[in-house]
């Protein structure tokens, strides 16, 4: 078995996923919260 290293692993390609799964939630949310708030102006 090989020894690890600490911080050798290149993980951007990690980051650029994880970056865009976060900025996908985040739209995603902001859009939902939007659609509710027109639902309930138009319902109210």
């Amino acid at each position: 078995m090989a020894n690890h290293k600490h911080g050798e692993m290149d993980i951007k390609v990690q980051e650029k996923t994880f970056n865009g799964f976060i900025s996908m939630v985040t739209k995603g949310s902001i859009g939902i919260i939007c659609l509710l708030i027109f639902i309930a102006l138009v319902n109210g």
